[in-house]
């Protein structure tokens, strides 16, 4: 382990993925909140979502919030290509591997068992990206998970999502400075471009069609697009992006040795309590795909559905701004953690 900043660092070592390639040196960047009970049970593995790093995700988690650090230990693993753990900004690793979630998960139990000895996990709680690793944790580690918290995502990416990053990535890869598979200088327009387009897919039709972003202080249309999306994306690294909308778009529960690309089967092989949480407005992670997925928790110890009330679409996952989509996700989890 080593200590950068505000966060520390598992160094994996070499590590064998998916794809058959071997990532050199592979650095997963992680924080910490609250104290390891002595029974070492009181554990929550939050892990990041599209784009995020610890720092933006972590003001989820204050005393009496939705993750309470005075009784969990709480552990934000960094996803892979989030500029913190290994990523294209970061390594000397040419052409980037692609990299699963299967993958990202492994690492992140190696972190829990090696670094800490943990052995079992009180909750796995997850937002979009963050959602889908929460999946993939209890169905690759049945025996560690007893709770599992799926907001926004799903078990795998439906095609409808895979057509919606495909279309981000165009916008993002148009940029002239995307050359022979990379960016060789900040692409200005592409990062525009692709934020006008998460503008139309993150937020819902009753959102704009309420002008609900007055609410934020915005005095027209184009001053909420210019403000809120123009620059959503310009702080990271747009190789970075790439490489974590691929890992997006292989997301499947179902796609390892194990399961044989079984969906049924992936499903079926969760015990833990699940709670899906989908955005009832949300275009991405729509609600239909875990409708679907929850008939087929046939060996969890109990399976719900509570859909977000929400005009806010994708966002209502991650309701910093939102009140009233914050309090559902805090009563929600609460009753969740008692079970």
């Amino acid at each position: 382990m080593t200590t950068s900043g505000d966060y520390q660092v598992f160094e994996a070592g070499d590590v064998p993925l998916q794809s058959d390639v071997v990532f050199p040196s592979m650095r997963l960047a992680y924080k910490t909140y609250g104290s390891l009970n002595a029974r070492k049970d009181n554990v929550i593995v939050y892990p990041t979502s599209f784009s995020a790093q610890h720092l933006d995700t972590e003001w989820l988690i204050q005393p009496g919030g939705i993750l309470d650090p005075e009784r969990y230990f709480i552990i934000i693993p960094n996803l892979f290509g989030n500029g913190l753990s290994s990523s294209p900004s970061n390594t000397d690793v040419t052409p980037f591997p692609a990299i699963s979630y299967h993958d990202a998960v492994a690492v992140q139990r190696r972190l829990l068992v090696e670094q800490f000895g943990i052995a079992k996990i009180a909750l796995v709680y997850g937002w979009s990206m963050g959602g889908m690793q929460a999946y993939h944790w209890a169905a690759c580690h049945p025996d560690m998970v007893e709770r599992a918290a799926i907001v926004c995502g799903s078990a795998r990416c439906s095609p409808y999502n895979h057509v919606f990053l495909e279309g981000v990535k165009a916008a993002l890869t148009t940029d002239p400075n995307f050359r022979d598979g990379r960016f060789a200088a900040k692409p200005s327009a592409g990062l525009r471009a692709m934020g006008r387009i998460y503008a139309g897919w993150a937020m819902s039709h009753a959102f704009y069609r309420d002008e609900v972003w007055r609410e934020a202080g915005f005095n027209s249309l184009e001053d909420y697009l210019a403000g809120s999306w123009d620059i959503a994306f310009s702080r990271r690294d747009a190789n970075d992006l790439l490489a974590q909308i691929g890992i997006w778009q292989r997301g499947d529960i179902s796609q390892c040795p194990e399961f044989g690309g079984d969906i049924t089967r992936a499903l079926a092989a969760i015990r833990a309590h699940v709670l899906l949480m989908p955005g009832q407005t949300d275009r991405y992670f729509d609600v239909r795909d875990n409708e679907a997925e929850i008939g087929k928790l046939v060996n969890a110890r109990s399976a719900e559905l509570h859909p977000i009330p929400s005009i806010h679409g994708h966002r209502a996952g991650n309701p910093i701004n939102y009140p009233a989509d914050r309090a559902f996700i805090n009563a929600e989890i609460s009753a969740f953690l008692k079970r």
